[in-house]
């Protein structure tokens, strides 16, 4: 393989993506490849430093459009540093949230609209999208209760109204209708060994 691939995991919260990365990375690493399994907001060292401001304060006084700036500066540095040099040397890079998530958290459910997040993306990190998105899909009342059994403390966007998690699904599933090219929908209720093994499945046809 050249050039390496982008594949992206995206989903509300709870959707079960964190286990699927890596059952992936495994499956891949045994056939040969190398990988490299990174997630956002966040995955660089100065990247995770300036999403940490924001966790550390809850996001008070953060409107969404300083929400959407600071996910594209830190989404600039994993993408210089990290993702791109990850590419460029044949690896599988393997990312928890890409611009998907800023399209549908600041974009959709928080408002902003998908055009200014389009301007923005554009200023940032210009046409670069991953090769391959796996979307999570799951009613958000069940995610959240995952979520409520693993770990009681919420951070800042789990905290959100039902109506926010709502929105966030249905930007997702629209979202994938309009890049069926690159986007697969993952029925999240199904058993870990059914989506691992629906994803290695649309993965080994890329790779």
């Amino acid at each position: 393989m050249g050039r390496g691939i982008c594949i992206s995991f995206e989903g509300g919260e709870g959707a079960g993506k964190s286990t699927q990365i890596g059952l992936l990375k495994d499956a891949l690493q045994a056939k040969g490849f190398a990988i490299v399994t990174t997630r956002e907001p966040g995955g660089t060292v100065d990247a995770e430093a300036l999403w940490q401001c924001f966790i550390d304060h809850k996001g008070q006084h953060w409107d969404v459009i300083a929400q959407a700036f600071l996910v594209f500066t830190t989404r600039r540095l994993h993408l210089v540093s990290l993702i791109e040099p990850s590419l460029a040397a044949g690896k599988i890079v393997i990312t928890d949230r890409f611009t998907d998530s800023t399209r549908v958290y600041q974009g959709v459910a928080g408002g902003l609209g998908l055009d200014k997040i389009e301007s923005i993306k554009q200023e940032c990190i210009g046409d670069f999208e991953p090769d391959l998105t796996f979307i999570f899909d799951i009613d958000p009342s069940v995610g959240l209760a995952r979520i409520g059994k693993r770990d009681p403390s919420r951070d800042t966007f789990e905290d959100k109204k039902f109506d926010f998690h709502n929105s966030l699904r249905t930007g997702y599933l629209d979202i994938a209708r309009e890049n069926s090219d690159r986007c697969v929908v993952i029925d999240a209720n199904q058993s870990i060994e059914a989506i691992a093994a629906q994803i290695l499945q649309n993965v080994t046809e890329r790779i």
